[in-house]
């Protein structure tokens, strides 16, 4: 198990460019199974999870080329059906979360799946009932085998369907995406998730021959169609990675520019670190994040004590929360942080009240943390990542802490943040991989 020894205290300087977008990743990978035909991605991070899901697909038959560091290209003309039967694949699936997303897919073009409860972060319940609910109203029949073991068929193939999505799943509208473009007729989700990167998938299927009206909206209706064909497709910047450098650099007191962000689909993102009293500024495509010695937490018009809270898109991004966190432990003012989506995301702020930060954990969801306006430094510790979010706020505080810091288990983090270690040690970061 590796771990990052990290010196803190110096402010970072120069330019950074964040790698391509993990959650869209995940989603893009599967809907190459949609075609016999070659699709080429670009953009891809070199990350554990995606890896980790093109050596499934690579396993499950899909043809794989790597034409650059970043860029693949995938022909699915010969999946191997029977391999889903195999103890590799129920292996393979269950160390990874973004496995799920194989299911519409390969119930639309091969009329089975099935798949063990996938893997990922233990930051929560995260019911699988949205896609499974999807799948079945399109003609899915879904059987369970033991208690984590699913089994799904669509023998006479699938029919469009009209359907009000429980909750505004992005794993779930994308695989019931992925699955109604080649059933029969048409399929309309209401409350579908609309994130960017949900958008990409629409996108990128429409390139493929698919017919989906509404993107970009929560409402999407989707003509079937017979058969897909392939495109070329550019994945967006990873907008938690563009997050978490702002945050970094304010809480290192650093200037560093983030190149090639593309700014319009951060969202609220830009908004609210500057609600946390942070600088930034655009420069074309690029975020300039001036070093700053103090930041200032923002009020309500009445005064009230600012909240920071989770939603789905258009709202903020929950993986962000435990970076905003940890960014607060440093501004002057104080902040509630609401986590509504998942109730164990909150719980890795014991290792920053060891490092010296005022946080008040008030139940599984919110956190009220009170800013130390610099005034004390935190203290570097030893302490473990959880999960990849948190991971990745427990290395910002070690960078901006007094002393030096240990933290173990950074394969959480490298299943979400490329060579993070020899990004941030190029800004000057005293950051060494154990």
């Amino acid at each position: 198990m590796a771990a990052f020894e990290v010196i803190g205290g110096q402010p970072l300087k120069g330019e950074i460019v964040p790698q391509g977008a993990k959650n869209e990743a995940l989603q893009i990978l599967c809907a190459v199974l949609l075609t016999s035909e070659p699709v080429t991605i670009s953009n891809i991070p070199d990350i554990r999870d995606v890896n980790k899901l093109i050596e499934l697909l690579r396993d499950m038959g899909v043809k794989v080329g790597k034409l650059s560091t970043d860029t693949y290209r995938f022909q699915a003309d010969d999946v191997h059906l029977d391999y889903l039967d195999s103890e590799q694949f129920a292996a393979q699936g269950r160390a990874l979360r973004g496995s799920v997303m194989i299911l519409g897919p390969m119930l639309s073009r091969f009329g089975r799946c099935q798949l063990p409860k996938p893997g990922g972060d233990k930051i929560g319940r995260r019911p699988l009932d949205t896609h499974f609910l999807g799948l079945e109203k399109l003609g899915g029949k879904l059987t369970l085998e033991g208690t984590d073991f699913y089994k799904i068929s669509a023998e006479n193939g699938l029919k469009g369907a009209y359907m009000l999505l429980d909750e505004a799943s992005v794993t779930g509208t994308a695989n019931i995406v992925m699955a109604a473009v080649l059933a029969q007729g048409t399929t309309t989700i209401y409350n579908a998730a609309c994130e960017p990167y949900l958008q990409q998938l629409c996108k990128m299927l429409v390139r493929m021959g698919a017919k989906i009206n509404g993107i970009g909206s929560n409402l999407l209706t989707i003509e079937g169609v017979e058969v897909l064909g392939g495109t070329e497709h550019r994945m967006l910047p990873d907008m938690i990675e563009i997050g978490s450098f702002i945050g970094l650099a304010a809480m290192t007191g650093s200037e560093i520019t983030i190149k090639d962000c593309q700014i319009p689909e951060l969202g609220l993102i830009p908004d609210t670190f500057r609600k946390l009293g942070i600088e930034l500024e655009f420069r074309g495509d690029d975020i300039f994040v001036p070093a700053q010695d103090h930041y200032e937490l923002a009020t309500y018009l009445d005064g009230s004590i600012l909240t920071i809270s989770d939603h789905t898109w258009p709202g903020l991004t929950p993986d962000l929360l435990s970076v905003l966190l940890v960014v607060a432990t440093q501004a002057k003012g104080t902040v509630l942080i609401h986590q509504k989506m998942f109730e164990s995301r909150l719980f890795f702020v014991d290792k920053l009240i060891d490092m010296g930060a005022q946080i008040i954990l008030c139940d599984p969801h919110r956190a009220t943390v009170i800013g130390l306006d610099q005034r004390n430094k935190l203290r570097g510790i030893t302490m473990t990542s959880p999960d990849i979010r948190a991971g990745v706020a427990l290395l910002i505080a070690a960078l901006s802490a007094d002393g030096r810091s240990v933290i173990e288990n950074v394969e959480q983090i490298d299943r979400g943040y490329q060579f993070i270690d020899k990004r941030l040690a190029a800004l000057g970061a005293h950051i060494k991989r154990l």
